[in-house]
């Protein structure tokens, strides 16, 4: 792991392993001393509701007559997923813009939960497939160095992959040439998707930074060599706005951007216990992590669910710690009692810089859940275009692999 490092005034850590000595501190202490991004955190209130509004938006849709039964909310299912305080009933009418109740046709059976006709309109926006989404799979496979992990995993980041509901048929039963699906030996009922046959050349994210910095670097024959080995084998470093840096920091970063370390798509190495060879596989964690958060739609995921993909990642250090030591790249939030981590260089002032059309649709969503009871005015008649707070055009991506 690399920086937990004196970078702030209120940072009570002074360093890393394998690199220099590490005040012994819990985990939770850890969290509670870092460098906080008021933009993200501001962000990250109305997320916090938005996760749960996406999961009972998701139960009304893949509900035959597109409505759930009011105490359905209570049930230790929903309850795991919505963790409402006040009950279902207060949750579904704090979003007058997103749900509406309704009283049964039968007058003896409990209320019905409906999605209001704007919330509709746009839910066709913010459940679709990314038209990359077969791409994304193929990727996140080739990070595992069995070249497969459990289905289930792959469930849960289905929203932030921009999967569809029914990927399992859709993109991974629909292309045997390139996915299998297996039983889990270890485990009943569950299954392994596989890449059934050699993934193509893959090539990291971050390599399109690489080359435009290496491209600057070349137009100018005064810097050092030195220079040039930070970049090939660094990334973007964007720090919280009034975090200082001190010179001892500042020294340690350079000399772990020049590190050399296994590429994330490439076999993981031989088993050693070397210093130099720990250093290394701790910035390939890293590297797999900023390319994990590079294939979601909105750069960022619950520390919980990329957790689940550790093992088939070849990580074995603690997911969040890792993500803390490098508050250049990654930033940590812990609203809404879950610990988010966003990709730092994919946000400006609260937005993404290269957006989507499925981001697009889940942030007038955000607009409308914001708008709390406010928003009733707006069931009917959607969201204005002047609510998007980004004024970014939906960009289409790239293709992820060459």
């Amino acid at each position: 792991m690399l920086f937990r490092a004196a970078a702030s005034s209120r940072t009570i850590r002074t360093t890393v392993i394998a690199i220099f000595c590490r005040r012994k501190t819990t985990s939770a202490q850890y969290v509670a001393a870092r460098h906080r991004d008021p933009t993200l955190e501001k962000l990250m209130d109305g997320y916090k509701h938005l996760i749960s509004v996406l999961f009972l938006q998701d139960l009304i849709l893949s509900s035959p007559d597109l409505s759930i039964p009011l105490p359905f909310l209570s049930s230790p299912e929903a309850s795991r997923h919505l963790r409402l305080r006040r009950g279902p009933a207060h949750f579904v009418r704090s979003f007058p813009a997103v749900f509406s109740l309704r009283p049964h046709p039968t007058a003896s059976l409990p209320a019905l939960v409906y999605l209001t006709p704007a919330a509709s309109r746009l839910s066709e926006h913010v459940t679709c497939a990314d038209p990359f989404a077969l791409e994304r799979i193929t990727r996140l496979l080739s990070l595992s160095s069995s070249r497969s992990f459990p289905l289930r995993a792959l469930i849960r980041v289905r929203h932030e992959l921009g999967l569809p509901q029914d990927f399992e048929d859709s993109v991974i039963a629909s292309n045997p040439l390139l996915f299998s699906l297996s039983t889990n030996p270890r485990e009943a009922g569950t299954h392994i998707v596989s890449l059934a046959n050699p993934a193509p050349t893959v090539v990291p994210a971050v390599d399109a930074w690489r080359l435009r910095r290496l491209e600057d670097l070349n137009q100018n024959d005064s810097e050092s060599a030195g220079e040039d080995a930070e970049i090939r084998f660094g990334f973007k470093q964007t720090f919280p706005p009034g975090m200082r840096l001190t010179k001892g920091f500042r020294s340690r970063l350079k000399e772990w951007q020049r590190l050399p370390y296994p590429r994330p798509y490439e076999p993981l190495p031989s088993a050693g216990g070397s210093l130099g060879r720990r250093r290394a596989l701790e910035k390939r964690a890293v590297a797999i992590a900023h390319e994990f958060l590079s294939l979601t739609v909105e750069k960022m995921v619950e520390v919980e669910k990329f957790s689940h993909f550790r093992k088939s990642f070849g990580i074995d250090l603690n997911i969040r710690d890792l993500l803390l030591d490098h508050p250049g790249m990654f930033y940590l939030s812990t609203k809404g009692r879950r610990h988010t981590v966003f990709l730092r260089e994919a946000y400006d002032r609260g937005c993404l810089i290269e957006s989507n059309p499925i981001y697009e649709a889940r942030r007038k969503l955000l607009h409308l859940v914001q708008m709390r009871k406010r928003g009733a005015a707006f069931a009917d008649s959607g969201v204005p275009e002047l609510v998007n707070v980004c004024h970014r055009p939906a960009k289409a991506p790239e293709s992820l692999i060459n």
